[in-house]
């Protein structure tokens, strides 16, 4: 079948109208029909693209020649539209965060199962290169076994944007940006989450997190911390791998970074004697002889964002099965639940996710 499946947009905001442009530029097997919105500039602006507005959300869910609805609304919203696009028959694709807890998530699963219909999540952030280029040093144990894992996304802009710093509209970092990179490090790690600890700080938002660090551990041992700074003006690198034979860093979606790695002959030109350094005098945190180490390119990837809706329009037709299934997030829910309660308690909490 080489026909394009139509799709429509529930919300045409920041995100919609960035799906809609990806989606019209880059994804042959897709074409978005029209989209929903309650604010009339909106509705103007997919106009003025060619796109048919509906005057209301029950009118888009009524077009049969719509298959696949994306919703790309303030989270709050996101349980009641994918229910009742489920329920109208529709597949869904749900920006994330999916919902607000897990208990919204399994409902909304009831009602894909109930309609025989495909539901998953924007994990968009899957594909992204900086990510693809850890998960390959971490697949490949090309450093050895890793064990600790840094994950940070950090600005200085202070203020959160819009319904994202309401509380009522599940606003925060936790469920902004902390879930993607969670995301991420579960895909990359399958292993049961066994521990778990998270700070939020309202520092400049009152009721929603705009500062988060957030620890995981793994049953195979990985630790992983991730934070999400939106009042940081000196920058730490986006990733931080540490392995058993070496240290990998991506200091940006630039991916700019680098590898070291311990030379064949681990002891070569060690020495156990006492360095003196401006800082005093060490012999566990004596600089490395250069000659007993070697400096590495990250490795080069290949990843295509396109594959994601190619996979759902795909899964759709029988031809494939979700890459971003409702188990994977299940599984991430369950994580994000615990770490509120984390916060919560001020403490961490032991479980087996």
């Amino acid at each position: 079948m080489n026909s394009k499946m139509k799709m429509g947009i529930i919300g045409f905001g920041g995100m919609g109208s960035y799906h809609y442009q990806n989606i019209r530029d880059r994804i042959d097997c897709l074409e978005v029909k029209g989209v929903y919105d309650l604010l009339p500039e909106r509705n103007d602006v997919a106009a003025q693209n060619g796109l048919v507005v509906y005057p209301t959300r029950e009118a888009l869910l009524a077009d049969p020649e719509i298959e696949l609805v994306l919703v790309a609304t303030p989270n709050n919203f996101h349980k009641p539209i994918s229910i009742a696009a489920l329920n109208a028959g529709k597949n869904v694709v749900c920006e994330k965060p999916v919902m607000l807890n897990c208990a919204e998530l399994e409902e909304v699963l009831t009602a894909a199962r109930k309609n025989g219909k495909v539901f998953t999540v924007h994990q968009n952030r899957r594909w992204d290169r900086d990510y693809v280029i850890i998960k390959h040093i971490y697949d490949t144990k090309r450093l050895g076994t890793p064990y600790f894992i840094e994950s940070r996304v950090q600005g200085s802009k202070r203020v959160l944007s819009g319904w994202r710093g309401r509380r009522e509209n599940g606003g925060g970092m936790l469920l902004d940006w902390g879930i993607h990179l969670l995301d991420q490090l579960m895909w990359m790690d399958k292993n049961p989450v066994v521990e778990v600890k998270a700070e939020l700080f309202e520092v400049y938002s009152e009721g929603v997190d705009d500062n988060c660090k957030l620890y995981v551990r793994f049953e195979d041992g990985l630790w992983a911390m991730i934070e999400v700074s939106t009042n940081c003006f000196i920058v730490q690198p986006r990733w931080h791998m540490s392995c058993t034979d070496g240290t990998a860093v991506v200091e940006d979606w630039g991916c700019h970074g680098r590898m070291v790695e311990l030379a064949d002959d681990k002891d070569l030109g060690w020495t156990a004697e006492i360095v003196y350094t401006e800082a005093g005098p060490t012999r566990t945190m004596a600089p490395r002889p250069r000659e007993t180490t070697r400096e590495l390119p990250l490795p080069e990837v290949n990843t295509d964002w396109c594959d994601f809706y190619k996979n759902v329009v795909a899964t759709i037709r029988g031809d494939a099965s979700l890459i971003v299934t409702p188990e994977e997030e299940i599984r991430l829910m369950h994580v994000v639940d615990l770490l509120f309660e984390s916060a919560r308690q001020g403490r961490s909490l032991k479980c087996r996710l």
